[in-house]
């Protein structure tokens, strides 16, 4: 059980994420595929990507995202809207653990139509959020404009759905990356229109254990109504920027294993 007051676990969250919300974060962890590029659209889609890829260990989701870059020729904007028949067939055989070939054309569809026809992605999630004011309806409205597009039914699981209870880890990563802004350059904060207040947790196993261990989560279930819980005591940490603490109890539980801990 915690034996720690709140004030001591806001201390060390905010010490943590201080220390680990620097550039030297950004060389091991996803985020770096992003940070290749700097036109506005080749980062939104190497960072959606990227954070789609992103779960197992940090290596082999780098070198599956180096690839697909290099597949993309390092230009994903333009290969998501020009890449002809025997481009697309030279990204058979791409794979990462169960996202195949079927799964990334379907994505690279998708994408393309959004950007064609949607006004891309910013577009896409400010849109549901502006329904509610809330970030679950961002997520809600980009999983729509997926379904707009025939795909096999199997290729559905590398997109989660808060309407199914998912903590919607990598797509709550991906707006945390493209949304939130400080003066440290880890995140983009490239997207201006929802606000950072409004942002979730990204929650994996690891944060989601060291919130257990620190008191902050009592569900047993790592899905929405966790983010939802966890939400609720960081936002009285720090309502301008909740999820700055992200890097807190990320490291804390996956780099420093602090929940193993006695």
């Amino acid at each position: 059980m915690n034996s720690k007051s709140q004030t001591e676990i806001f201390q060390i969250l905010e010490s943590r994420a201080d220390f680990y919300n620097q550039p030297s974060f950004i060389v091991d962890d996803p985020i770096s595929i992003p940070h290749i590029f700097s036109r506005k659209e080749d980062v939104e889609i190497a960072g959606f990507l990227a954070a789609t890829l992103s779960w197992g260990q940090r290596k082999s989701i780098l070198v599956a995202c180096k690839k697909l870059m290099g597949l993309m020729k390092y230009q994903p904007y333009e290969f998501i809207l020009n890449a002809d028949k025997i481009e697309l067939d030279k990204l058979n055989g791409f794979v990462y653990r169960t996202f195949q070939y079927d799964d990334l054309l379907w994505f690279i569809e998708v994408l393309k139509f959004i950007y064609l026809e949607r006004g891309g992605l910013e577009f896409v999630f400010y849109e549901g959020f502006e329904k509610s004011r809330d970030v679950w309806n961002s997520i809600l409205n980009l999983n729509y404009e997926f379904q707009k597009i025939p795909h096999l039914k199997r290729s559905e699981k590398h997109l989660a759905n808060p309407e199914k209870g998912s903590a919607c880890k990598r797509l709550n990563m991906f707006l945390r990356w493209m949304v939130r802004k400080d003066e440290k350059g880890v995140d983009f904060g490239i997207w201006h229109k929802i606000p950072m207040s409004e942002l979730l947790l990204p929650l994996d196993v690891h944060v989601a254990n060291i919130s257990r261990k620190f008191g902050l989560l009592s569900r047993k279930q790592n899905d929405r109504k966790a983010v939802d819980e966890i939400m609720k005591i960081l936002r009285t940490y720090c309502p301008e920027d909740p999820v700055k603490y992200d890097y807190a109890l990320f490291s804390l539980g996956c780099v420093e294993k602090y929940n193993q801990k006695t």
